[in-house]
């Protein structure tokens, strides 16, 4: 492909990216309000999250092994129907419990606009010269991180809209990107004849669903240590290995069991198990911090999120121009996982009456972290593989991303929880008169700031302040697992070929060696002996 062809294709690819960040920053801003109003919980505010994380988590390996069996122009065509059928079904919600159900089904279209636009780009740009996208594409993500929050947050702020248009707004730019890749996106099918692995799909969807759901409900929906767990967690153990055994017998597995004996891809793997622990996990309760402890509105709290977005993107975009320059890309992965790291251990100082340069300093930090280490990731991951592999390998990445990234959001959603109440158990028995005014003395939380005397209001704000620092120090710990696996990850160089360049000559030389085989010729053209000629006339017959 030209550079111009490249560009009109990655028109479509970057718009459908665009909606998939779209719906999630928009919606992130917009949660506190939701809650609110729908009168949630703090641990239904967290579901709220999850949900569309867990969807998408447990689909993005089948959606990433349907690309190398299948139209991945068809495939992103179809992500982008179930994620416009998800939001307008949640937008209609009328309450948390239907909004959750209907943000799973968003989550199974995002999953697949996570991996497929990723999988397509690598099939026609060579992970060499992928490096001058990287601005393009840090400039989608930024301007869907900036742009998102302010949305979310003038959708919420005027009256005659409200945050229902929070999930409409992502239905036109999906539309319109569904138009664009009919008239733009031109892939080669290379078909296979062979059958999917329902079985492992299976097995995988209901081992990370137990697991998730479990880590999500212990310890305030039933005890860590209880039958409940137990069943949970057994159940969960029980599918993960008969996923294992189902994939080491299957002849197209969902997630080829082989992709883990590659040092590069098992690093990478870990590395992003990390990164989606920490980015996931604390970025989501970011604009409740903003919002709920500071008292900024939905707008000004989208703002305030424009230094780590311009960290990003200006990492993402210097270090792509750099990588493609030079061929080199260990240095700068390396350097944006110990960024990540500083950034969470900054970010960790944070209470109710932390300085806003300060806050929004620390902020970049983490955002040049980010933009150097998570797409490099995948490039590494990309470049080491085999073609006939890439989407399954560039989906493990992203599933196992997204598994840390939910497993993160739950968790620390419940140390947060936790900490919160706590505190604001504390200061209520220090505080004659509040408890109470809270109401007889029980417990309060988020869902009863709306209804709370002001001395109340501001304990439960000044706790959510002084709580959310301690989700961004576990969440630098867990970093420390990126850097060390980085670190043992071996610099490979960059294929100057695209995926489709790369799954045609691999091709190629399967089918020379097959014909080379049944001919009955050895490494020099010559003629073997007379199995050659007899496997020969077996397969003209």
């Amino acid at each position: 492909m030209t550079h111009r062809q490249v560009l009109e294709a990655m028109s479509g690819l970057m718009l459908a990216m665009f909606v998939a960040f779209l719906s999630s920053t928009v919606v992130s801003n917009a949660l506190p309000t939701i809650i609110t109003d729908l009168r949630g919980s703090q641990n239904q505010y967290t579901w709220v999250v999850t949900a569309t994380l867990l969807s998408s988590t447990a689909s993005t390996p089948v959606w990433g092994k349907l690309a190398d069996l299948f139209s991945k122009k068809l495939l992103i065509q179809l992500s982008i129907v179930v994620f416009i059928a998800g939001s307008m079904l949640a937008g209609l919600a009328q309450s948390v419990e239907t909004l959750i159900a209907w943000r799973a089904l968003q989550g199974l279209g995002l999953g697949g606009l996570q991996a497929l636009v990723q999988i397509a780009i690598a099939a026609m740009i060579s992970p060499r010269e992928r490096g001058r996208y990287a601005g393009l594409m840090g400039s989608v993500f930024a301007a869907a991180t900036v742009g998102g929050p302010l949305i979310g947050g003038v959708l919420v702020d005027t009256s005659w809209l409200g945050w229902r248009w929070c999930f409409y707004v992502g239905v036109p730019f999906a539309a319109v990107a569904l138009v664009l890749l009919q008239r733009t996106l031109h892939l080669p099918v290379i078909r296979r004849d062979v059958t999917i692995d329902y079985l492992g799909a299976g097995f995988l969807a209901a081992g990370v669903s137990a697991l998730l759901i479990w880590v999500t409900l212990a310890g305030h929906g039933f005890p860590w240590a209880s039958v409940q767990s137990a069943l949970f967690l057994g159940g969960a153990v029980l599918a993960v290995v008969a996923f294992l055994v189902t994939e080491s017998r299957a002849v197209e597995p969902i997630v080829p069991l082989r992709l883990f004996r590659d040092r590069t891809t098992t690093l990478a793997i870990i590395a992003s198990i990390a990164v989606g622990v920490a980015m996931f996990g604390s970025t989501v309760f970011l604009g409740q911090y903003l919002q709920i402890s500071r008292g900024y509105s939905p707008t000004e709290a989208g703002l305030l999120t424009i230094p780590m977005v311009g960290g990003l993107v200006l990492s993402s975009t210097v270090s792509g121009l750099l990588i493609t320059r030079f061929g080199r890309w260990k240095a700068y992965l390396t350097a944006g996982s110990a960024l990540v790291m500083a950034g969470f251990g900054l970010l960790a100082t944070i209470d109710h009456e932390t300085d806003m340069v300060l806050l929004c300093t620390n902020l970049f930090i983490l955002g040049a972290g980010i933009g150097m280490s998570m797409q490099n990731l995948v490039l590494a991951v990309q470049n080491t593989v085999a073609a006939a592999d890439l989407g399954a390998a560039s989906s493990a990445v992203t599933f196992f991303r997204s598994l840390g990234g939910t497993v993160g959001v739950a968790v620390l959603g419940a140390v947060l929880s936790n900490h919160v109440g706590d505190l604001i158990e504390d200061r209520l028995t220090g505080m004659p008169g509040a408890a109470q005014a809270a109401g007889g003395g029980g417990a309060v939380g988020l869902a009863d700031l709306a209804d709370a005397p002001a001395p109340v209001e501001a304990l439960i704000r000044m706790s959510y302040g002084d709580a959310t620092g301690r989700i961004f120090l576990v969440s630098a710990v867990v970093s420390v697992v990126a850097v060390l696996a980085v670190l043992f990850i071996r610099e490979v160089a960059l294929r100057t070929e695209s995926g489709d360049e790369r799954q045609w000559a691999e091709r190629s030389d399967a089918v020379r060696i097959d014909t080379d085989r049944i001919e009955g010729r050895d490494a020099a053209g010559e003629r073997t002996d007379e199995v050659g000629h007899s496997l020969q006339q077996s397969v003209v017959r």
